[in-house]
């Protein structure tokens, strides 16, 4: 009895359900949210990918692959290619490797899992996000599940992204030791000190592979090669793969302007690979490049070649034609070689043996250099060219621009007060000191003169200024020597115009006079310097150096055959596409040619003229 009691009671049980929420959801009409770190569809920020291939790489079903995208437009000095992740959903897990490797954190993950579509070709899709396609992400009340697909999204519903802490790559760099500030200011020591082999291993762990800092190098290094051998610990290959494309590696190891660090993609939320340095630790490890590299030149090609010019894009096209077989001869004004890299930047930032050592192998491959030979004094430009089966010009800017304000001859011109204390007899500097200009050789020069005052007032209070027309943000000078001229105590003045050196009754310099700038250049961008004549500032000094510039000195051709250069509206030599000038047989690089005003910019022009001249001199081969 009561087993059957028990029975129909039980059988009741049902009815409070009645009353209760039920625990399904009324599907389609009602949506289950997907967790806040939910793996659905894939989302990319277009403004941010760079293209960079990193997803493609890691993705374990080959679900990813990179497309090119017809109106993208690639901007490799920006590390930006026009290529996009193509997604196949086919393949694709969820597993969210490509988020966490994306150095550019473009990519992330969505809460939309739904595609509704007969078509199995639409699972392969090329994905963006709200800002790249407005129209395919729709506010909650205008969205429906019975159209769900992948271009028809959900609004703000994003899903799993990158957490830096937990990548799956490394976004700070290794320190570079360097000399603290208060201490390199007081002497030339060479302020960076370089990596330790550990350092250098695990600076080059941090490389991802996509040669986005390739494709940005003027002169095309193979900087993933020569990186990942230092990971290897090869530091002979390393130094092999950089000298396939630059023979100067100790010099651009320093001073290089590191286009390539530009572009790398671990900078867009990091720390780029530090390249230069890398660059840098193997040429300083090698201590003979001769045993690492076992070059010899090609068989004598009974061609000679005279280069006018000792500095990067010369010492660069010797190396590429001596290795061709060409006999080359190379004339430099100076007593060694490097150019301007030998008396511009200071020690403190490129020592001489850093010069020395790269020259030195390049002489060694047969190169003859003629040192303190003036072109257009000792020799002839003619001569050459009759003595000599093809000429390359690279002179560099070595004639310094003045502002030409009243008594603009009492200052002291920045190349000439660097080369004098780099390779001559040095200069006494005084206690207060102006350096006009905002470039990097105002900051040179700057910074070597604090460095002379130390030394030379070493008891007493040193100040050194800066003054430039260009305000912080259009300063041309980089942001790295900006800052380190900062941290050594130099004084910025920026937006000031120089006006005239003011003289005391004995005739002595007491400073400098300088007017507000309103503005540096006019409505079509053309520097046209206005200002403010009614705001003005007396910077005390007793000493000014101008660093406003250098332009090419071209005496030594011949009035009638310089007539017949051609030039570029920014009275650069005009060059083709072999380095030839409208000379015949007279090629040229560097400054002279190149806006970039860098080292490896000239080793990219030389790269081209020993092509150039090896079309030139044999057509037929």
């Amino acid at each position: 009895m009561s087993e059957q009691k028990s029975s129909v009671l039980s059988s009741l049980e049902a009815v409070k359900y009645l009353f209760r929420k039920p625990k399904t959801i009324k599907y389609p009409f009602e949506l289950k949210e997907p967790a806040l770190r939910y793996r659905g569809f894939h989302l990319n920020d277009w403004d941010a990918c760079t293209g960079c291939g990193n997803c493609e790489d890691i993705c374990p079903n080959d679900a990813i692959e990179m497309v090119e995208v017809p109106d993208l437009e690639d901007r490799p000095a920006e590390g930006m290619t026009n290529r996009r992740p193509q997604i196949n959903y086919g393949r694709c897990c969820f597993c969210g490797l490509c988020v966490d490797i994306c150095p550019a954190g473009s990519l992330s993950l969505s809460r939309d899992y739904l595609h509704i579509h007969f078509n199995t070709d639409t699972f392969t899709f090329v994905p963006k996000d709200e800002k790249s396609a407005e129209n395919k992400f729709l506010p909650e009340e205008e969205y429906s599940v019975l159209k769900a697909n992948l271009n028809h999204r959900r609004q703000d519903y994003e899903g799993f992204s990158q957490d830096l802490d937990f990548s799956l790559f490394e976004p700070e760099r290794v320190r570079m030791p360097q000399v603290p500030p208060e201490e390199r200011k007081l002497s030339f020591i060479e302020q960076v000190v370089g990596y330790t082999k550990e350092e250098a291993s695990r600076e080059a762990a941090r490389c991802m592979e996509c040669g986005l800092c390739e494709d940005a190098c003027p002169a095309g290094l193979n900087i993933v090669d020569y990186v990942g051998a230092i990971y290897e610990d090869d530091p002979d290959e390393s130094l092999r793969e950089i000298f396939e494309d630059n023979p100067l590696p100790a010099i651009c190891g320093r001073i290089c302007m590191k286009h390539c660090e530009e572009a790398c993609s671990l900078g867009k939320q990091g720390e780029p690979v530090a390249i230069r340095w890398l660059k840098r630790w193997t040429a300083d490890v090698i201590e003979d490049y001769k045993s690492s590299l076992e070059l010899s030149p090609a068989e004598d090609k009974e061609k000679r070649v005279g280069i006018i010019g000792a500095g990067p894009s010369g010492l660069s096209l010797a190396y590429f034609l001596r290795l061709k077989g060409y006999g080359v001869t190379v004339f430099d004004s100076l007593p060694g070689p490097g150019g301007a890299v030998r008396i511009g930047p200071p020690k403190y930032r490129l020592p001489l043996e850093a010069v020395e050592k790269d020259a030195g192998y390049i002489a060694s491959l047969g190169v003859k250099f003629r040192y303190l030979t003036r072109v257009g004094k000792d020799v002839s430009f003619t001569e050459l060219r009759d003595n000599y089966d093809a000429v390359y010009m690279a002179v560099g800017n070595f004639d310094p621009l003045s502002t030409g304000i009243e008594n603009a001859d009492r200052a002291h011109l920045a190349l000439d007060f660097l080369k004098r204390n780099k390779i001559g007899e040095g200069i006494d500097v005084g206690r207060e000191i102006i350096v006009i200009g905002g470039g990097n050789v105002a900051m040179d020069a700057a910074r070597e003169a604090l460095r002379l005052q130390h030394i030379q007032y070493s008891d007493k209070d040193v100040m050194t200024k800066t003054v430039s027309l260009e305000d912080w943000d259009e300063m041309p000078a980089t942001d790295e020597e900006v800052e380190e001229a900062k941290e050594e105590g130099i004084q910025f003045n920026p937006a000031w115009g120089p006006k005239k050196i003011e003289l005391d009754e004995e005739g002595n310099v007491r400073g400098l006079l300088c007017t507000k700038v309103k503005s540096v250049f006019d409505e079509d961008g053309r520097f046209n310097p206005s200002f403010h004549e009614d705001r003005e500032k007396l910077l005390e000094g007793d000493m000014v150096i101008e660093a406003i510039g250098q332009k090419p000195d071209f005496s030594f051709i011949p009035e009638e055959t310089f007539q017949k250069l051609s030039f570029t509206e920014r009275r650069k030599v005009k060059v083709d596409e072999d380095g030839m000038t409208t000379l015949p047989g007279v090629f040229a690089g560097g400054d002279i040619v190149n806006s970039n005003l860098d080292a490896v910019t000239a080793i990219a022009d030389a790269k081209v003229a020993s092509e150039g001249i090896d079309r030139y001199l044999f057509p037929s081969s």
